[in-house]
């Protein structure tokens, strides 16, 4: 409406500006007090000047109408869409209403579900731990039951070690009483065959100690025999071992005249496979002894016996070496 209002103020303020235009040249013409003559002579070209004058401002009203009922128009339809918005707003307001209505419905329909649901979980809550209690009563009982079930059979069980006990001590005295007797007639048995035994012990200890001297006689006189053998064998496998070390450094030696008539003692130490690992000068012609020495490191190995006792008379000895000339 004030849209309205500030188009309405210029329009009639032109128009009453048109109008009183028309009024007064309409007074002019009608009331004016110059003499008739001059009327009379001015008449046409007024009358012209009046009726164009006429035409504009009709042109100008119907102008001022148009731009009037445009501007009217303009406001119905401003007018018409600001009611259709104030409508859609109103409409929209009552649909957001309802909307918000339907929403707090839903809402509270929810929170009454919620607490419906809480309500049966507390019942729920109270019912469970009601029959937790009870299952826990009901446990309790039956631990209690077993106990004294358990106490029962364990009573029963007690009474009856206690008759086995007694019958085992029944049966282990009269087994003790009847392995005192055999005990005591073993040993009568066995002190019989002991005096029997020891006597034929007893003789049969002087037929062996009797046996043993005359054997003992024979042995010793066999192992004299034996060993006086043995020490003529083991000197001359020592004898005869020795002499092949010695041909073994003659073969490897190298002579000269120089050392003839001259000769070296030397001392040789002999692993079991006759491998030398010590070979030392002693005493004599030192060409000699550097030769012996070569001799020796050269050959590497000199012959041993296999025979233990053979060995452990060549396994250190000392020898003379003197060079030997055809």
């Amino acid at each position: 409406m004030a849209g309205k209002s500030d188009l309405t103020v210029p329009v009639s303020i032109s128009a009453g500006i048109h109008i009183g235009f028309i009024v007064i040249l309409a007074l002019g013409v009608s009331f004016d007090d110059k003499p008739k003559q001059m009327q009379t002579a001015a008449s046409a070209p007024a009358v012209q000047a009046i009726v164009i004058d006429q035409q504009k401002v009709n042109e100008r009203v119907e102008q001022l109408k148009k731009q009037k009922q445009d501007a009217l128009q303009q406001e119905k339809t401003r007018q018409a869409e600001l009611e259709r918005k104030a409508l859609e707003a109103k409409r929209e307001r009552e649909r957001e209403q309802e909307k918000i209505k339907t929403l707090e419905i839903q809402r509270k329909q929810k929170e009454a579900e919620t607490q419906k649901a809480n309500d049966a979980a507390k019942a729920a809550q109270v019912k469970q731990q009601q029959e937790k209690e009870r299952a826990l009563k009901a446990e309790e009982v039956r631990k209690q039951k077993e106990q004294e079930q358990k106490a029962s059979e364990e009573a029963a069980k007690q009474a009856a070690e206690k008759r086995k006990q007694e019958e085992a001590a029944a049966k282990k005295a009269q087994e003790e009483r009847q392995r005192a007797e055999d005990e005591r007639k073993r040993k009568e048995e066995a002190e019989r065959k002991l005096r029997e035994e020891a006597e034929k012990k007893r003789q049969a200890a002087e037929t062996k100690a009797r046996q043993e001297r005359e054997m003992a006689e024979a042995m010793a006189a066999e192992q004299d025999s034996l060993s006086k053998t043995r020490n003529r064998q083991v000197l001359s496998e020592v004898d005869k071992y020795k002499a092949m070390i010695i041909a073994t450094i003659q073969r490897n030696l190298v002579v000269d005249e120089s050392m003839r008539g001259k000769s070296c003692r030397v001392f040789i130490r002999l692993a079991p496979d006759g491998f030398v690992t010590t070979a030392q000068t002693l005493e004599g012609d030192q060409v000699v002894c550097r030769a012996a020495k070569v001799s020796i490191n050269k050959a590497g190995r000199l012959p041993v016996s296999p025979e233990p006792a053979v060995y452990q008379q060549l396994k250190e000895i000392n020898l003379t070496v003197s060079p030997e000339f055809n």
